[in-house]
């Protein structure tokens, strides 16, 4: 008798807002190579309900900073973004603002590592 292997179930609940918005300052060249993005100074991660919301995201934070937009991924909302620190910040900062006081999204701090 095999033991039975735990379940898991995700769910997003019906809402507007942005669950996580953080920034990996100055990454190691291997974690960059590990998850595919440019080597660079810093990496913005956002992750954002309903998921068409990472396209406005990203639109936002490619307009509020000099990044290079990884990945958009607008079924999950992931968004991944490279480029110096200080890009990748007023990048967050922008995204972040434009889904709260635009869209009226429950915003998530920008928080830092």
């Amino acid at each position: 008798m095999t033991p039975e292997k735990p379940r898991q179930i995700h769910e997003y609940v019906p809402g507007k807002q942005a669950t996580l918005a953080h920034m990996i300052a100055h990454p190691s060249p291997e974690l960059c190579r590990q998850i595919g993005v440019e080597d660079s100074g810093a990496i913005g991660l956002m992750t954002i309900t309903p998921g068409e919301g990472a396209i406005i995201a990203a639109d936002a934070a490619d307009k509020t900073g000099l990044i290079k937009l990884e990945f958009v991924d607008r079924f999950t909302g992931c968004l991944v973004f490279t480029g110096d620190v200080s890009s990748v910040e007023s990048a967050l900062d922008g995204a972040v603002r434009a889904l709260t006081e635009v869209l009226g999204f429950s915003p998530a701090p920008v928080t830092k590592t």
